[in-house]
């Protein structure tokens, strides 16, 4: 299977790499030598406290005033540690995307039901399921604390003192404002530092499940149509809020449903919060961000072969490998996508020109000069270092998700020896003498799924052996010349921990032989740690060097150009702005809507196959009074990025017209320059939903809710 991997990766970066993001240059050869940048490359991800109001007034004739933007801030919610949602009903329902909650479904299951793949409803207000530990944050206030966080920051001789004083002064300001407003309470860093916000939350933490549909047609095309478009799929979810006396929360801040849906020539907006870009930072550590996102490449490409494989082999076990088959896939389109966008030349460009532009403004002016003349140069040096050890780096990191179990076995092993050699007075309370017999038992536990285990092994021992090539010692004493399906055989083969029976034998040892073992994990971990150490140190002193300096670098760029441009995101409330459009791709064009027809036009087309295009008993034959030509996704100009799943789309009457829950392909870029040619956000349309929940789901409490009956 190894075999078959590695063509598909370089395929896919092929693709992904000869990508023209711009897509206005397919028809023409590109000069490179004219491509300047514009404001417009920092996108529209406005923060709520700093709209640009004069803008949206001459471009839309649109002028929110103050309620109307309080209304719209209030209204909307961050979903648990990743998503967007929004109250949609004045009795506290929530609406955000499947996706969003799809980890937390089968936490409320009953015995016998399977919500992933027939969906849930609850008809009446008591059969709401709670999901445990899930809550919704709602932003009451924003307030500027800049001048406080930079006079610490400045205080500081030294890069590490002026971090240290940094986050001395920013845990200072919440634990004060927390105790002030009774709110959850966080500062938000804007324009890598030119600005510093304190954000004030209140937290509902009774959230239950109302609705979900079931995932074949929340995720119509699995992993394959993610971040495409045209597109077809209701990717939504309804949950509700309580209060601490157990009743729906009230709420006067909400978004009434437009059952008609956004027209093509309306201004409209998507309310969310995105979660990471970096437009802000230069052409140093965009090369720095190139080297990490290949790294997450190889990790996200081990990860899904490894469940895929097993996705195809056991269908019995679809429910429980689709949400990690569907994350990795995600993951790994992400990670290939930057990295082509990070090769782009048309986005280099524009990334070159501002940066140079940047670089004049200092030179040619005396007092920028003196602040800010040292900083390019000293961000190059650092970034440069660091990009040096990126790769030993990674490879020795004790990284979690998508580890086998055998690295945490050994990691048990070691700590188990380690005790040993101390006296029992000294050892942890589990490795105390009268304790111990416990303990090893615990250690002896090998209840793993192996096949799943021996997969993930693959991947990781083929993801060291990338990064540290194959002339390196550990690499070759670890797994010698081998490679693929061949090195998993060969390393279990030689490790004295990777059964029951060889691991109670082994533990038999003195702690010594037990610690120099050449077991291939505990070698690994053994050989690795000192390493790691060492440059994890130094990279940690460059970390902080590069957070001093891009803290000036965005002081630089707030001086010069202020609030025209909005920051990079930062995993809070945003507000951007877009119409509905189509763009040019392959060679043809997109809709700015797709319809129903297109969903059946895919079953068939694909042979009616269940994966990745297949119909749920519900959808396969269309109910009665239910018109196929109703839209069900949209494409439009909107700002997003990862951390928007969920985000309302809402008119200038602040009413839902739809609901984000992807972007195309050509968005990703998006991480470091919008570029309007062909980044879209991809919505789910109010009409073609609330006709769904009408006539396929029949749920008529949640639809009266909605259209407020």
């Amino acid at each position: 299977m190894i075999r078959k991997i590695i063509p598909l990766v370089v395929l896919i970066l092929f693709i992904l790499s000869n990508t023209n993001y711009s897509q206005q240059h397919f028809y023409t050869e590109l000069n490179i030598d004219t491509v300047k940048f514009s404001l417009n490359d920092f996108g529209k991800m406005w923060t709520f406290d700093d709209l640009p109001i004069d803008y949206f007034k001459e471009k839309y004739g649109f002028e929110p005033d103050k309620d109307w933007i309080e209304h719209v801030q209030k209204s909307a919610l961050q979903f648990g540690n990743g998503c967007s949602a929004a109250f949609v009903s004045p009795n506290g329902l929530i609406m955000t995307n499947h996706h969003c909650g799809r980890n937390g479904l089968r936490s409320v299951e009953k015995e016998g039901e399977d919500i992933l793949l027939n969906g849930f409803y609850a008809e009446i207000l008591k059969d709401e399921r709670n999901v445990g530990g899930l809550f919704v944050d709602q932003l009451i206030f924003i307030e500027d604390v800049t001048s406080e966080v930079v006079e610490a920051i400045n205080s500081g001789e030294t890069d590490d003192e002026k971090v240290a004083n940094k986050e001395a002064k920013i845990d200072e300001l919440i634990e004060k404002y927390n105790e002030d407003t009774d709110l959850n309470c966080r500062v938000v860093t804007l324009y890598n530092g030119g600005k510093y916000s304190l954000y004030g939350y209140k937290r509902y933490e009774d959230i239950r499940l109302v609705m979900a549909p079931e995932f074949q047609i929340a995720s119509t095309g699995w992993d394959w149509d993610n971040f495409t478009y045209p597109r077809y799929e209701l990717d939504f979810a309804f949950y509700r809020a309580y209060d601490e006396d157990g009743n729906p929360v009230k709420s006067d801040n909400f978004f009434k449903w437009n059952p008609e849906g956004p027209s093509e020539d309306e201004v409209i907006f998507t309310v969310g919060r995105p979660g990471n870009t970096d437009r802000l930072v230069t052409l140093d550590e965009l090369e720095y961000i190139k080297d990490v996102n290949s790294n997450l490449l190889l990790i996200a490409n081990s990860i899904y072969y490894a469940n895929f494989e097993l996705f195809e082999k056991y269908p019995e076990r679809q429910s429980e490998l689709l949400n990690i088959v569907m994350g990795a896939g995600n993951s790994r389109k992400v990670f290939a996508s930057r990295i082509a966008a990070l090769n782009d030349e048309y986005l280099l460009a524009k990334k070159t020109d501002f940066e140079e532009q940047l670089k004049a403004k200092v030179k040619g002016d005396s007092k920028l000069n003196e602040k800010y003349g040292k900083l390019f140069d000293g961000l190059k040096t650092a970034i440069k270092e660091r990009r040096s050890f990126v790769k030993e780096l990674w490879a020795y990191n004790d990284i979690n998700f998508g580890k086998p179990e055998y690295f945490k076995l050994a990691k048990k092993v070691i700590k188990y020896a380690e005790q040993l050699k101390l006296p029992d007075d000294e050892r942890s309370i589990d490795y105390k003498d009268e304790n111990l017999e416990n303990t090893i038992e615990t250690i002896f536990h090998l209840e793993f799924d192996k096949e799943l285990h021996n997969k993930l092994l693959r991947g990781r021992l083929n993801y060291i052996a990338s990064l540290l090539g194959s002339e390196n010692e550990i690499v070759n004493k670890m797994m010698s010349d081998k490679r693929g399906e061949e090195v998993v055989k060969y390393v279990l083969d030689k490790s004295q921990i990777s059964t029951e029976e060889k691991l109670k034998e082994f533990l038999k040892n003195d702690p010594d032989e037990i610690l120099n073992s050449d077991d291939p994990f505990i070698y690994f971990l053994q050989s690795s740690k000192g390493k790691f150490k060492e440059i994890g140190n130094r990279d940690e002193e460059l970390k902080n060097t590069v957070e001093v300096l891009n803290q000036l670098l965005g002081e630089l760029i707030f001086d010069i150009y202020g609030d025209k441009i909005p920051p990079d995101a930062t995993s809070t409330l945003r507000l951007s702005d877009g119409m509905i459009k189509g763009f040019e791709y392959n060679g043809t064009i997109a809709p700015g809507k797709t319809t129903f027809y297109g969903l059946y036009d895919r079953y068939y087309s694909f042979n009616k196959k269940l994966y990745p295009w297949g119909l749920t008993p519900k959808w396969e034959n269309p109910p009665a009074g239910f018109d196929l030509a109703n839209p069900i996704n949209f494409a439009s100009t909107n700002d997003i990025v990862g951390g928007n799943s969920g985000s309302s789309i809402i008119n200038s009457k602040g009413e839902v017209i739809g609901l984000a829950f992807d972007g195309n392909i050509e968005s990703i870029a998006g991480a470091y320059a919008w570029l309007p040619a062909a980044n879209r956000c991809i919505g789910v349309d109010s009409k073609g939903l609330i006709e769904s929940l009408k006539h396929v789901y029949k749920t008529e409490r949640l639809v009266k809710e909605l259209l407020g009956n």
